[in-house]
């Protein structure tokens, strides 16, 4: 069954209404009729079994069929602050990290980042992201559609994950993954945990020395230098591995 998320106002006793985007994409690109059974979420770990009524004023009428509990999100929530890569890149982070289960990705403009976004440029790329989240997430069924934040330099970044329980920042010179299993060990069930990827040039000595004083954990991905998109989901799979239920 094909997943939507829907805004609890649209949501009643016995009916579901979709619109926006939803309206084109179930009427015109997937050709669901009346009568064809879709999965409505909230975000709220509540889901609904629903048939499609009709389609009215450019609206998707959904009569609730049943009602079920499924929490697909994992025990801790985990954001990526991710330095902006180049090309297309980014775009996969945000796609794999959502389905692997990342509640927030946050593109963070560093001081070795190759690509450069004006502000005009910066918003129409963030509309495409939060575009391909939403995607992910309803492709992965997950219970929630995760942010995307807007555009913001390492000093906003390291202020948003003060909010978080623990910060950790992957280093290619760091040391030990014994340490590495150690922090990962510690972090409790139910945390929040903001994780910052550096763009392909890495992390630089000062902006490490910053992350640092902001109470990061600088902690080492293992012995082989992981490209930028590959390293948050390698520790998002790490996560997965040590807390899914």
């Amino acid at each position: 069954m094909h997943l939507f998320f829907a805004e609890h106002h649209n949501i009643s006793d016995d009916r579901i209404v979709l619109e926006g985007t939803d309206y084109n994409h179930i009427k015109n690109v997937l050709r669901l009729k009346p009568g064809s059974k879709i999965q409505v979420k909230s975000g709220d770990n509540m889901s609904y079994t629903c048939v499609i009524n009709g389609f009215e004023n450019e609206c998707v009428i959904c009569d609730i069929e049943d009602v079920s509990t499924q929490n697909t999100e994992l025990p801790v929530k985990v954001t990526i602050f991710q330095g902006l890569p180049k090309a297309e890149k980014m775009e996969t982070v945000i796609q794999k990290c959502i389905e692997l289960g990342a509640v927030r990705i946050v593109p963070v403009s560093m001081e070795r980042c190759i690509t450069k976004l004006d502000e005009k440029k910066a918003e129409n790329k963030v509309k495409r992201w939060r575009a391909i989240a939403q995607a992910a997430a309803q492709q992965s069924k997950r219970s929630i559609i995760p942010e995307v934040a807007d555009v913001c330099d390492l000093t906003g970044a390291l202020e948003m994950a003060k909010e978080c329980d623990t910060i950790l920042m992957p280093y290619e010179c760091a040391e030990g993954f014994q340490e590495t299993r150690r922090v990962l060990s510690e972090i409790p069930y139910g945390s929040s945990v903001a994780v910052f990827i550096g763009p392909e040039g890495g992390i630089g000595a000062g902006e490490l020395e910053q992350a640092k004083e902001a109470g990061a954990q600088i902690i080492s991905l293992g012995s082989r230098i992981l490209r930028t998109e590959t390293a948050a989901m390698m520790l998002m799979s790490v996560m997965i591995y040590l807390f899914e239920e």
